[in-house]
């Protein structure tokens, strides 16, 4: 028996060492030896996941609350003042226009629990007039960092970056959709930003994509209908009074 088992190729201790080394080279973790665990890559969270963390909405104002274009008036004249001297737009009047859907977007976003407010790089007073007329929480003109403006805005609101969104439509806006849990551009935002968002609206900026905005929100946390009626049913106590 013991010649058999040292010597024969089909011998009981044979097959045990063929069937080890096998096992070896297939699972080196029957063995007790230690094997890399296998970790599943996270899944994407879908646009609508991230929305529904949503708690502070945060846009642009050129090319989404409005269209894109300026409009400047020059200044009248002072007496004495020279006809010839430079104008620029800084010393201008700058108009804007601004669409009725975004307008009540903001009444349906509060009525919803979101918090909402701009940054923009232009300072204009005719956006201070909208924002004080929209009651926006959070009004920043003038800036140039967006990212870091956007951050001190979260912190303001006592969030976290992931419960903020940004609106935007142009590349100085990439920064700050980046650094929140919810990117979303307008129809009409360059290539590069489109790229860069989880959401893009059906409508243009200044002709309702804000208004778009709002709505995927409030769907996705499942808070559009109830908001709905509420504002309706105030327009019919403010119509009846």
């Amino acid at each position: 028996m013991q010649r058999f088992a040292k010597h024969s190729p089909g011998g009981e201790h044979s097959g045990r060492i063929a069937w080890g080394m096998n096992a070896a080279r297939s699972s080196d973790c029957r063995f007790g030896k230690t094997c890399p665990a296998r970790i599943p890559a996270m899944p994407k969270l879908s646009a609508q996941a991230r929305a529904r963390r949503i708690k502070l909405l945060l846009f642009d104002v050129d090319g989404v609350l409005t269209d894109g274009k300026l409009y400047f008036f020059p200044e009248k004249q002072q007496p004495g003042s020279l006809e010839s001297a430079p104008q620029t737009a800084r010393n201008q009047i700058e108009i804007k226009g601004f669409h009725a859907h975004d307008g009540i977007a903001i009444s349906l976003a509060r009525l919803g629990g979101l918090k909402t407010g701009l940054i923009t790089k232009r300072a204009s007073e005719t956006v201070a007039l909208r924002a004080r007329d929209l009651k926006l929480d959070f009004v920043y003109q003038g800036v140039d960092d967006k990212r870091s403006c956007f951050y001190e805005v979260v912190k303001r609101a006592g969030l976290k970056p992931e419960e903020a969104a940004f609106v935007g439509d142009d590349v100085v806006d990439i920064s700050a959709m980046r650094a929140g849990g919810l990117a979303v551009a307008v129809k009409n935002a360059r290539a590069e930003v489109r790229k860069e968002a989880h959401y893009v609206t059906p409508h243009a900026g200044g002709e309702g994509g804000l208004r778009d905005a709002v709505e995927f929100i409030l769907k996705a946390q499942g808070r559009w209908k109830s908001v709905l009626e509420e504002y309706v049913g105030k327009e019919n106590v403010a119509v009846s009074s």
